[in-house]
C-alpha cells in the first residue's frame, strides 16, 4: 500500500539536487550510465540491459514522474547543484509494507567515494519522515557491497536483519541481503 502523503519532489543537500526525474534529463542519465556501466552491472539488474537508446531511457523517466506525480514510488535523480550532471539516482520506494519506505541508490563511478551517497541518503530518510504514516526506513544491499552497508551505518540505521540466498546477484547467482533500518523516534 502507497504512503497516504508524498515526499517532496526536490531536495536540496550542500552538495547535491535530488529531484524526481523529468524526460529531458535522459541525456544526462545516459551520460552517467554509459560511464559507470562496469561498476553498475556488479550490483543493479537494471544494468544488464544497458545501454539503451535515449528515447527509452527517456521513456523510462517519463514513467518514473508519472508514478511519483501518482504517488506510487518516488524515484529521483541525483545532480550537481547547477543540475548540469547526474551523480547518481535513488529513490524511495514503498515495497517494504505499511509504515515502511526502502531507500536504493547508486552513485557514478567518478563520483564515489566522495559522500554523495550518505548525502543523499541522509536526504531521502528526512524526507521519508515528513511523509504521513512512515514510522521506518530500510536500505537493503547485498553483503559483498560494502559501501552500500557503510553508508546505512554512517547514518545510524542498524542492521536488523541477515538475509540467506533470499536474492539473486545481477548474473543470476543466489546472494544474501543485509537489511538496515531506522525508526522514526531513532532518527
Amino acid at each position: 500500500m502507497p504512503p497516504t502523503s508524498s515526499p517532496s519532489s526536490r531536495i536540496e543537500t550542500p552538495r547535491l539536487v535530488v529531484r524526481c526525474w523529468r524526460a529531458d534529463d535522459a541525456p544526462l542519465l545516459r551520460a552517467a550510465v554509459d560511464e559507470s556501466l562496469e561498476h553498475l552491472r556488479e550490483w543493479m539488474d537494471w544494468a544488464l540491459a544497458e545501454p539503451t537508446p535515449l528515447e527509452e531511457t527517456r521513456a523510462r523517466l517519463e514513467g518514473y514522474e508519472r508514478r511519483f506525480l501518482d504517488g506510487e514510488d518516488f524515484t529521483y535523480g541525483i545532480f550537481d547543484v547547477t543540475e548540469s550532471e547526474v551523480v547518481g539516482g535513488c529513490g524511495l520506494h514503498p515495497r517494504i509494507g505499511d509504515g515502511g519506505l526502502e531507500i536504493g541508490y547508486w552513485i557514478r563511478a567518478t563520483r564515489i567515494g566522495r559522500g554523495f551517497a550518505t548525502e543523499a541518503a541522509r536526504a531521502l530518510t528526512d524526507a521519508a519522515f515528513g511523509v504521513r504514516g512512515i514510522d521506518r526506513v530500510q536500505i537493503h544491499c547485498d553483503p559483498a557491497n560494502e559501501r552500500s552497508g557503510n553508508v546505512a551505518r554512517k547514518l545510524g540505521f542498524a542492521l536488523v536483519e541477515h538475509r540467506v540466498e533470499d536474492a539473486a546477484t545481477p548474473d543470476g547467482l543466489l546472494r544474501d541481503t543485509l537489511v538496515f533500518r531506522v525508526h522514526r523516534d531513532g532518527w
